[in-house]
């Protein structure tokens, strides 16, 4: 339950303590109503598999409780249970609803179609609703709705959200990588053709030739320059 809920419904003057009561107050009657369902025999019964049942759509679930009292009772207990003042949630298309009317032994069957109903309308139109009635005789001429929802389409749609701000389309300024195409391989140059092979005298230097074979290179015997 919102703090902001509880601001907007509270006096200023009203205490800390008694502002949390309120909500705690919510929570009791949803708790209550679950449990009054599950373990009071009523002239249409409810059970933990009806429960189960409605909770198998999954999702976030819903419950709420609403009262009436006069000859407006059905519409007021029904619209109370559809409209917390105390949550932010409605049970606009849920896919599965349990709902449950008690009442005191004058309760009409005109009374329980027209909170049925209103609870209907709300509903997805192809909705999984499962009902119960209780008579109370201590409720005198008071009635109760409990209602508790799932399989919310919202859901979905935040869901939806989510994943594509997650996952969204690229950046203009990012392009796709293009397919590359298969393309024959570049022919390589052709090699470049080895030099024939030389004489060994060629590959020595010009003055290493002069060197070994030249006649003026030789040196006269000094007894053979006297003579």
């Amino acid at each position: 339950i919102p703090n902001d809920r509880l601001l907007e419904l509270t006096d200023k003057r009203m205490s800390l303590v008694e502002s949390f009561g309120m909500a705690d107050d919510v929570l009791r009657q949803g708790i209550q109503g679950i449990s009054e369902l599950i373990t009071v025999p009523g002239l249409i019964n409810l059970d933990f598999a009806d429960v189960r049942t409605i909770m198998a759509e999954g999702g976030a679930a819903l419950m709420a409780v609403g009262r009436g009292e006069g000859e407006d009772k059905a519409r007021q207990a029904a619209n109370q249970a559809l409209s917390s003042r105390l949550l932010d949630v409605t049970i606009d298309g849920a896919r599965g609803i349990l709902f449950n009317v008690t009442g005191g032994p004058n309760m009409s069957l005109f009374e329980v179609n027209e909170a049925a109903a209103i609870i209907r309308e709300t509903a997805h139109p192809d909705a999984n609703m499962i009902f119960g009635a209780v008579i109370d005789e201590s409720m005198g001429d008071e009635m109760r709705v409990t209602v508790i929802a799932t399989g919310f389409e919202r859901d979905n749609g935040s869901r939806r959200q989510v994943l594509q701000r997650q996952y969204g389309h690229p950046h203009d300024a990012v392009r796709r990588a293009e397919p590359r195409r298969s393309e024959a391989a570049p022919t390589p140059p052709p090699a470049a053709p080895e030099p024939a092979p030389q004489p060994v005298d060629a590959q020595l230097p010009e003055r290493d030739r002069r060197a070994r074979f030249s006649p003026d290179n030789l040196e006269i015997p000094a007894f053979l320059r006297r003579r």
